[in-house]
């Protein structure tokens, strides 16, 4: 589940009850409806490698 934090936006894992990946300071479309709708392993690993790629 994406949440909105102060700086931008961080992953919340509920079944680990913590935070997960980096803060986003720019709330990427794609990864925040894939977070929140089917969550599908494969495609969040590939929308946070694009995000992270782009942070560099």
């Amino acid at each position: 589940m994406a949440r909105g934090v102060p700086g931008g936006y961080r992953i919340w894992d509920n079944r680990g009850r913590r935070w997960w990946g980096d803060l986003y300071e720019l709330c990427p479309d794609d990864l925040t409806a894939e977070l929140n709708g089917e969550a599908d392993p494969a495609r969040l690993t590939a929308l946070l490698k694009r995000y992270r790629a782009q942070k560099r």
